[in-house]
């Protein structure tokens, strides 16, 4: 048999073989380690490899630890299954909800071409646009809602300025990328497409091919560079603009979970005390990758900036006017649009004011301890099932000619049941139950104890090194793995040399969303690799720079504000009863940043 046939075979049952394979292999760590550090290390190698291989679908791999750690005498079932809907996950439920009914009506396509009027259509500015529309819906919205309700509007602006893509590499003398077809074996990700009547209108576009042919191959290739920077600028902000909420990635809800769970008595965390620190940490990240791409691919010099060249005016003119008149198309805001604008504002504000440590929130006139943000979160989504969706009026009661159409609300259960990723509630609910496995059997101390060197590296040095390590494991496994096999480690390493646990949690836990390099890193960069027009070169060239970006970014964060807004230069009270650095023969000391 030939070996490109049998390789064909291989690739076929590749995940069939993982699944046989990978425990197999994995056998001598139950019999090497002690019994139990070596039943749970065991279970955590099967599901990192079957989620980093996707071998099993992510959810099914996230309840493997209901069948493993009873079976093998790690933790009994009635410990576990509560992980599976903590407190976090209902915050998380919440956020899921609430940005379902914003793309139940319309919201956030108005969001998006606003913004888009208000920047201009300069290639830079255009691109920065995109970025800031990206990263604010993420806040709110899935990550790869985002991108695929932004790609669709990026390519009728990009269609209005330079024409058709299909012409346009023609002109470059390109051909059809043929790695977007089949990657890995695997069909990739397709964009989803909007309605009809959300489409963007590319009536009457036009591409003049003026000048030499030299000139319009060079024109052509030009266009098609700002296209790509348009194409991997929206995936890029929509990974950085996730990280700015709790609600906006799954990284950081785990986070807090096991924040809760190691730590009861740390309650410096919530949601707006996140957001106060992250926001500024996107803002400069933001900032900086527009800087990167818009110069990487073409968009950012005074030239393109700012001059009005002749023989791009006439296009620029088109997209603006495309821009403005679709916007116009959406008319006045109607009364679902408002509700759903006032409920969304409502909802941030109660999460900012909850508890915002700098003064005292709204939550002091309860009992102290009972009301959090998950409890904010459901009130707020719960009206949007019975609030209406029009205007109410107390006439149509007296008039006996109005139609009598049925109560619609805001939001319907129906639609709520298809718009929300229920597997995401399990995969939380699998890395609750890994962390909460990894801490009663020992397995994260004993870990620990082997990442004692680390404690002879400054501190800052440590950030760095744990932040770069998190950003370049992501690039290979879902943000979620990475972050739940690691997160209690990274922890008991803080214990062990008595460092305060948020310094190294929170960068970690922020890098692990930083997956640039690669189209498999995340679902967003699938998507944008999707359109045939990115190769992998194009992402991998734009995503080292980024992730070094990104690393020094948070690096900057922790060490300025971050210490200021969490006091990270003390050992803290919550974390003293919990310090097991005696376990690795470390005397504690508190420890100066």
């Amino acid at each position: 048999m030939k070996i490109t046939v049998l390789s064909k075979k291989l690739r076929c049952v590749h995940k069939q073989l993982v699944l046989l394979i990978t425990p197999l292999v994995s056998l001598p760590l139950l019999f090497t380690l002690p019994e139990k550090e070596g039943k749970c290390l065991y279970v955590v190698v099967l599901m990192a490899a079957f989620w980093c291989t996707e071998a099993l679908p992510l959810a099914v791999t996230a309840m493997l630890p209901l069948c493993f750690f009873p079976t093998l005498g790690v933790l009994p079932a009635k410990v576990l299954c509560p992980q599976y809907f903590l407190e976090t996950n209902f915050l998380f439920l919440s956020g899921l909800v609430l940005a379902s009914s914003i793309e139940e009506c319309g919201l956030h396509r108005r969001i998006a071409l606003k913004v888009l009027t208000i920047v201009g259509v300069q290639p830079a500015w255009l691109i920065m646009g995109m970025m800031i529309t990206s990263s604010f819906l993420s806040m709110w919205l899935s990550n790869t809602a985002t991108t695929a309700m932004m790609l669709p509007i990026a390519n009728a602006i990009l269609e209005s300025l330079f024409g058709d893509l299909e012409t346009l590499k023609e002109k470059c003398m390109l051909k059809v990328n043929p790695e977007a077809e089949i990657k890995n074996g695997h069909a990739t990700i397709k964009m989803y497409p909007l309605s009809e009547t959300q489409k963007l209108s590319t009536d009457g576009v036009e591409n003049s091919d003026s000048g030499t042919p030299e000139e319009v191959r060079s024109e052509a290739q030009y266009q098609l560079r700002v296209w790509k920077g348009f194409l991997i600028c929206i995936p890029y902000s929509a990974s950085i603009g996730g990280t700015t909420t709790l609600t906006g990635t799954t990284p950081n809800l785990i986070m807090v979970g096991q924040l809760k769970s190691h730590f009861p008595d740390c309650d410096l965390i919530n949601f707006g005390s996140w957001f106060a620190f992250a926001l500024p940490l996107m803002i400069i990240f933001l900032l900086l990758g527009w800087i990167w791409i818009s110069f990487l691919y073409g968009g950012l010099n005074m030239k393109l900036c700012f001059s009005k060249q002749n023989h791009r005016a006439q296009s620029e003119a088109r997209a603006k006017a495309l821009i403005e008149e679709d916007y116009r198309k959406l008319g006045p805001i109607n009364f679902a649009e408002g509700a759903i604008s006032f409920f969304f504002a409502l909802f941030a504000i109660l999460l900012f004011t909850r508890d915002p440590k700098f003064f005292s929130g709204w939550s002091v006139f309860f009992k102290k301890g009972y009301v959090s943000d998950a409890v904010t979160g459901v009130i707020i989504v719960s009206i949007l099932f019975f609030f209406p969706s029009q205007k109410p009026s107390l006439r149509w009661w007296f008039d006996s000619q109005a139609s009598n159409t049925p109560y619609v609300p805001l939001l319907t259960w129906k639609r709520a049941q298809e718009s929300v990723p229920w597997n995401i509630i399990l995969l939380l609910g699998g890395g609750f139950a890994m962390a909460k496995a990894c801490e009663e059997s020992g397995l994260a101390t004993w870990i620990g104890g082997y990442l004692r060197p680390l404690a002879e590296v400054p501190p800052a040095a440590a950030v760095f090194l744990i932040t770069g390590f998190v950003a370049c494991f992501t690039e290979f496994a879902s943000n979620t793995a990475t972050i739940v096999i690691f997160l209690p480690i990274i922890m008991k390493l803080a214990l062990s040399i008595s460092l305060n646990p948020l310094y190294l949690v929170l960068p970690a836990t922020i890098g692990s969303s930083y997956a640039f390099m690669l189209p498999v890193s995340t679902p967003p960069n699938s998507i944008a690799f999707a359109t045939g027009l990115l190769e992998v070169k194009d992402m991998v060239r734009t995503g080292v720079i980024m992730n070094i970006l990104g690393i020094l970014s948070v690096s900057l964060a922790i060490n300025t504000w971050g210490v200021a807004m969490f006091d990270l230069n003390t050992y803290p009270e919550w974390a003293s009863f919990n310090n097991t650095s005696d376990v690795f023969g470390v005397q504690s000391f508190n420890t100066t940043l």
